[in-house]
């Protein structure tokens, strides 16, 4: 194992102020943060994530009675470090809307049907090789209410856990050839051309024929070339 620092980040992550994001004006800290030393509290966490949080949920569209209306996709990756290093054991979380573009909360109440059979929650832990995968559906587009006509492209939110709780990352999934990207505040946040990191690409190599469409999207935690992650 390396001591060597870890490399610096470039300017692909987003800052915690956009203005054009409205809600990031009122939750953008308004003075410097303060560093916080790391105690063993927030460097160590459970050895066995699978002991604790039980077999992996990393298909979604058998998680009840029927198949889940909507296209299924399977999207799939390696977690890796700044120096293109597999990350094993990391737990890989996701959330997403439906095919129609609304979320199974009580605070999404758009006009669009919700499905039955699909809750859109999954969970998977990378391989040895940092390899994880997700059987899912492509989720929709849906309105928002940050300015006027606002529309949030098709995206898949990804949760990644390290080796305590405190290791937390968050980021966004987006899928190639989408138009709403170029206009939406979120994913504008990122420039051009680090905002590419967030976008998947279709993988011909993971596509099950005549079952579902694959994409691949690989998550590097830090370094020059590390995914845009939530501040």
């Amino acid at each position: 194992m390396s001591d060597a620092p870890f490399r610096r980040e470039d300017a692909g992550q987003p800052p915690s102020l956009f203005p054009a994001y409205a809600s990031t004006t009122a939750r953008s800290p308004s003075l410097p943060p303060i560093r916080i030393p790391h105690t063993v509290t927030e460097t160590t966490g459970p050895a066995n994530w699978p002991a604790l949080m039980g077999a992996a949920l990393d298909d979604l569209t058998t998680q009840h009675k029927a198949a889940p209306i909507g296209q299924r996709i399977i999207v799939s990756g390696r977690v890796l470090d700044e120096d293109k290093r597999p990350v094993p054991n990391s737990v890989i979380e996701i959330w997403q809307a439906n095919a129609a573009g609304r979320y199974v909360h009580k605070k999404d109440q758009w006009d669009a049907p919700l499905d039955p059979n699909f809750t859109g929650a999954g969970r998977a832990i990378s391989d040895a090789d940092g390899n994880y995968r997700f059987i899912t559906i492509r989720p929709g587009a849906y309105p928002w209410g940050n300015h006027h006509n606002a529309w949030r492209p098709a995206h898949i939110h990804l949760s990644l856990f390290g080796p305590a709780f405190a290791t937390r990352l968050v980021t966004q999934l987006y899928f190639p050839d989408d138009t709403l990207i170029d206009i939406d505040p979120i994913a504008n946040a990122v420039p051009l051309p680090f905002r590419q990191r967030m976008v998947a690409h279709f993988d011909i190599g993971t596509t099950r024929p005549n079952w579902a469409l694959g994409y691949r999207f690989d998550i590097v935690l830090r370094g020059r070339d590390a995914t845009p992650f939530e501040p």
